[in-house]
């Protein structure tokens, strides 16, 4: 490629993401009043001013400010109030909090395969898998790739049945001009350290429904709906406010860092273009504004992958195999789900590798990662 080379030193980790944050006179200034009023939580000021900037940002009607993204899921579940057991079609390639937030709300994933091109869930296999018990979707739009919401949407209408998105890899992305957040019923997002804007730990549920906004205020609120009423079966999901501070500061910053990020991608595909056996990322749907959130690579074979794994780590370079295994093949279910036909799904899982990628990341590095993976089969 004629690339310098340039090698990783020896105490230098280079993880797959690094946390953004805020110059720190920034954030140290914004949390002073905090000493003054004492009003650390339940819903305070800064609480309030973050789920306004945000329902701008994200151009969505609603939206519901949550400790994390897996409550944030959970709790929109709950806040549907499905029958006990009914079913739930959704993706196995996905963290496997997508499919604890179903099934602790005590209903059966159904697993649906995914498409070999975006990793999105196969909306072509969605109807097949709709019983009479089936009562959602919950999509995922998979590293920032948007799910087929338009042929989801009319599955949905056709059998009365509900949709969540889940986009925490889709925090500020656009589709057609709309945010991201405003399709389904609701879409639920991750403000985790490591995603593309965080909050600390964060999350957030976008609605056009105000009734499911004011469900979930109480249920993030043990269910309180006042000093007299608890009209709810809730849990403690409140974001605290030093939390919505750091959500506030960084969202001056997230628009750069995404065009930081995009750079990145675009070298990244430029130093890989010529190794037949690494698959770059395309993030070309030319309705879709992403957010370049990860950079994930599929080779052509597991054992590849494996290897450019390990080789990688003895470099300090730590990529991850994200996801695998696939949450329907989690450890936790036994083999629950083995017998589900998922063949893409398992077949990208085994060579999907995610490179290290975040708006510090030096160029010379992501040089240097992609002349290590050519060099180990020169």
């Amino acid at each position: 490629m004629g690339v310098k080379k340039t090698r990783v030193k020896k105490e230098q980790k280079i993880f797959v993401t690094r946390t953004s944050m805020p110059p720190y006179e920034e954030f140290a200034e914004m949390i002073k009043p905090l000493w003054d009023t004492h009003w650390l939580t339940n819903m305070g000021q800064y609480h309030q001013e973050l789920e306004k900037e945000l329902r701008d940002y994200l151009q969505v009607e609603q939206l519901s400010l949550l400790v994390n993204g897996h409550m944030s899921l959970e709790m929109t579940i709950q806040a549907m109030q499905f029958p006990a057991g009914s079913e739930v079609i959704t993706t196995p390639f996905t963290f496997v909090s997508t499919t604890h937030a179903i099934i602790r709300n005590g209903l059966k994933p159904v697993f649906c395969d995914i498409k070999p091109t975006d990793f999105t869930i196969d909306e072509t296999k969605i109807e097949s898998l709709i019983t009479d018990r089936t009562v959602a979707i919950i999509p995922v739009h998979v590293y920032g790739n948007v799910c087929n919401v338009e042929a989801i949407e009319q599955i949905a209408q056709k059998y009365g049945l509900r949709v969540i998105y889940d986009a925490a890899h889709a925090f500020g992305e656009t589709y057609l001009g709309h945010g991201i957040g405003s399709f389904g019923d609701a879409s639920v997002f991750s403000f985790h350290a490591t995603k593309v804007y965080n909050t600390i730990e964060g999350g957030a549920v976008a609605s056009k429904s105000r009734e499911l906004y004011e469900k979930l205020y109480n249920l993030k609120n043990f269910g309180i709906q006042n000093e007299n009423v608890i009209s709810d079966i809730g849990a403690n999901a409140k974001m605290n406010e030093f939390a919505a501070i750091m959500g506030l500061c960084n969202l001056k910053y997230v628009a750069q860092n995404i065009q930081i990020r995009k750079k990145k991608v675009q070298l990244y595909n430029e130093q890989l273009k010529e190794v037949s056996y690494v698959r770059t990322p395309e993030f070309d749907h030319p309705d879709v504004k992403y957010n370049y959130a990860y950079y994930p690579v599929v080779l052509s074979t597991a054992e590849k992958r494996d290897e450019i794994y390990d080789a990688l780590h003895q470099k300090n370079v730590y990529s991850r195999k994200y996801f695998y295994p696939l949450t329907a093949d989690a450890d936790c279910f036994g083999s629950q789900y083995q017998t589900c036909p998922l063949d893409v799904a398992r077949d990208i899982s085994s060579r999907v590798l995610v490179l290290p990628l975040y708006p510090e990341l030096e160029d010379e590095m992501i040089m240097s990662i992609a002349q290590m993976i050519q060099e180990l089969y020169n």
